[in-house]
């Protein structure tokens, strides 16, 4: 099959002209079969799966660990390679059932006809991913677009390099140019990507940047799903079991050293369990990661721009008066040379601290005194809406109140992060977290036109209705006022 094109930094006009013409291909190529047969999609999905063989899997995990610095392959396969398997194995496991028009309910005074729902492919689907799980957040949606039958252009994160050059070469060996594209580049080719008039648009990143891409998309009338982040609460209920809590609580912010959207961002605990929280948390952390610097299942800051973003985070709260503590055997100097930024909690922090007004995004973690479930809930409610939320207890009443009195993307109780890993929930944000939804049939069905029909019968009454309007007309309307 022909070779993808690979766009480096070229002038602004000679790159859009690149782009639009492989756009174009693919608009072609979509025209010519507007609704691909189940056969086709499948077999699309199955080379994607091919993609996660053994040998792409390690590929992939190393070129991931030299654009980090260190990652362990272990979680590059655990957050990323087992991730989109799943997504596959779903879809081919629930595609007939999703492809299928399904009848909803008629007016009773628009029988005989009836209606139903035909999903079709929208087109063309634009994906910008990103640089944190680079492999889950570009075939994860992949697989959607693909499963509802479209066109893909796919723009990687520059600060990935090395995995994204593997993944265009990848994709290039087993999908014609005008079925998938992967375009290489910086910061300015992903500006011009995003103004692309694409049929679909998703992009996952930062809020700020999310704000840029709905104004590009927003030019084109480009319908857009943002995948993007915010700060993410992590409440401990007075019922929560402490250690339980704490273990499950800094496996999922130290993962990919805090580098994930859904990360716990800070926790918010009852006064009288603080300092019991924060002792088990330490003892946690020393478990899984007993020695700093060099621990190779610890990842690196992916760059030196992001490294000193988070040295800048604790410099700040520290003057602000935060106490800073490492997490386990985190006491050592932080190195810039390899990025292993050491983790701590933060505590006695405020609103007006940076490490309080931004997605942390690193191994940073505050730790703030909740007086109640009430409180708990307005401090929530105070900020803007985040991509997850977490609650650790046993009192159902409390956890029930929590559920109903905050609006979040997504929630795991007694846990965190695994609401991401079910394919039959929504993933996506709400507000400044995020807009539209992915995985299982909710990706289906984004990636998809819902086109309403109605059929008409031969028998249909509505012809009474018809002018010239006469007596007989009014009482005919009466009967279905009644009647509606």
């Amino acid at each position: 099959m022909p070779a993808t094109a690979r766009i480096e930094t070229t002038p602004a006009t000679a790159l859009d002209e690149q782009m639009r013409e492989i756009l174009q291909t693919q608009q072609q190529a979509f025209r010519k079969d507007m609704n691909p047969a189940r056969e086709l999609r499948l077999d699309r999905l199955a080379r994607v799966e091919r993609l996660l063989d053994a040998d792409a899997e390690r590929e992939f995990a190393a070129r991931i660990a030299e654009d980090f610095g260190n990652r362990s392959p272990v979680e590059t396969v655990l957050a990323e390679s087992i991730f989109t398997r799943a997504a596959i194995k779903h879809a081919r496991r629930h595609l007939k059932t999703w492809m299928k028009p399904r009848r909803v309910r008629t007016a009773m005074t628009y029988w005989p006809g009836h209606s139903r729902l035909q999903c079709q492919p929208l087109g063309v689907v634009g994906i910008i991913s990103p640089w944190n799980y680079p492999l889950q957040l570009t075939l994860a949606p992949l697989v959607a677009a693909f499963a509802a039958g479209n066109r893909v252009m796919i723009k990687p994160s520059e600060l990935t390099p090395r995995f994204s050059q593997a993944l265009h070469d990848r994709l290039a060996a087993v999908f014609a140019q005008d079925e998938v594209v992967v375009i290489n580049g910086n910061a300015e080719v992903g500006k011009a990507f995003a103004s692309l008039p694409f049929d679909h648009l998703l992009f996952t990143g930062s809020t700020a940047v999310g704000r840029l891409v709905a104004q590009a998309a927003a030019k084109n009338l480009t319908p857009v799903t943002l995948e993007l982040g915010g700060k993410s609460p992590a409440i401990i209920d007075a019922s929560a079991n402490l250690a339980l809590a704490a273990e499950r609580i800094a496996f999922g912010k130290l993962l990919n050293a805090g580098q994930t959207c859904i990360a716990p961002d800070y926790v918010l605990v009852p006064p009288a369990l603080k300092d019991a929280f924060v002792a088990a948390l330490r003892a946690a952390a020393t478990r899984m990661y007993p020695a700093f610097p060099g621990n190779p299942d610890y990842t690196s800051i992916v760059s030196d721009r992001h490294y000193r973003r988070l040295c800048d985070l604790v410099a700040d709260a520290r003057a602000r008066g935060a106490q800073i503590l490492p997490l386990g055997a985190a006491a050592e100097t932080p190195d810039p040379a390899t990025r292993q930024l050491a983790p701590s909690v933060l505590l006695e922090v405020d609103d007006s601290m940076r490490v309080m007004q931004e997605e942390i995004f690193g191994p940073l973690l505050p730790v703030l005194s909740c007086d109640s479930t009430q409180a708990a809930i307005d401090y929530v409610n105070a900020r803007d809406r985040p991509l997850a939320l977490y609650w650790f207890g046993s009192d159902r009443v409390a956890r029930e109140r929590v559920l109903a009195q905050t609006i979040s993307g997504g929630v795991t109780i007694n846990d965190t992060l695994l609401h991401i890993a079910q394919e039959d929930l929504p993933f996506g944000g709400v507000g400044p977290s995020g807009q539209g939804h992915y995985h299982g049939e909710y990706g289906f069905r984004q990636m998809s036109k819902e086109k309403p029909v109605f059929l008409q019968s031969s028998l249909s009454g509505v012809r009474l209705l018809y002018p010239p309007y006469r007596p007989f007309t009014m009482k005919m309307l009466e009967i279905l006022k009644r009647i509606s």
